[in-house]
């Protein structure tokens, strides 16, 4: 009886692909181009070759044909936790991990994506309070209420808010020099810096009693520093016969609020 070849009745894996084996229709190769790993099959009727199964993406489809199409692992690109992966000008690229806390922020069409700050946002708030009695009618400058700050961006601006509840008190009569004069400091590695200097003045009854008044400030600062900051809410005198106490007999308290926000 005559012998009939039917050939292969099924596919045969060759294993990786190399150009000096012969291979046949029904061959089974695995190739890696341009970094993308896929299977082949082999579909010429005469066996062959050297035949490359694809070149910079492209089948060699007069003897092959995919069998099963790779993507890309990105192990080339992708090298750190947290990468983020984009297409720039050119192909795939890599994008680091972000400062904590930051945003991926897009750039429209034909610009690449960057990590942002968020801006406009409260980074933190530090409240500092005082009921310490000050008398002060002198020309020398006294600490009402302190509060400390440490700035986590030298771009990101502090917004100040100091009160401070006090009389003016002449105990012989109206007196003259009821002018009192207030003044926000920021002292940072022990060198003090002038914010706002603002003259207050109450207009004390003339029998010798007391005359109350509060004092308020607000303000925004931009210090362009990382290291700790105090702020100083600070009074004098005019040098004359009032004299301004402040948190009288600790009945009352001085208040500072200051708000780290980001822009």
């Amino acid at each position: 009886m005559a012998t009939i070849d039917l050939g292969k009745l099924g596919f045969v894996n060759k294993g990786t692909y190399s150009s000096s084996t012969s291979y046949e229709k029904n061959d089974l190769v695995q190739y890696t181009d341009s970094g993308i790993l896929s299977t082949y099959l082999y579909i010429n009727a005469s066996a062959a070759t050297g035949q490359t199964p694809s070149t910079s993406g492209t089948v060699n489809g007069t003897y092959w044909a995919y069998y099963a199409k790779g993507g890309s692992t990105y192990t080339s690109t992708l090298t750190t936790q947290g990468d983020i992966l984009y297409r720039d000008g050119s192909g795939e690229a890599r994008l680091a991990a972000g400062t904590s806390g930051y945003f991926l922020k897009t750039q429209g069409s034909g610009a690449n994506p960057i990590w942002a700050e968020a801006g406009g946002g409260l980074v933190q708030t530090v409240f500092s309070s005082s009921n310490t009695s000050y008398q002060n009618g002198g020309t020398s400058y006294a600490n009402v209420i302190t509060a400390q700050i440490t700035p986590t961006s030298a771009s990101n601006n502090i917004l100040i808010f100091a009160n401070s509840m006090g009389y003016y008190h002449h105990s012989g009569g109206a007196g003259t020099d009821r002018n009192h004069f207030w003044k926000l400091i920021r002292e940072v590695g022990g060198s003090d810096t002038d914010i706002i200097d603002a003259e207050q003045r109450s207009d004390a009854d003339l029998d010798g009693s007391f005359a109350p008044l509060s004092q308020s400030m607000y303000d925004k600062d931009n210090p362009n520093t990382t290291s700790q900051i105090t702020y100083k809410w600070a009074m004098k005198g005019a040098g004359g016969n009032w004299d301004y106490y402040t948190n009288h007999n600790s009945t009352y308290a001085s208040q500072m609020i200051l708000m780290e926000v980001s822009v």
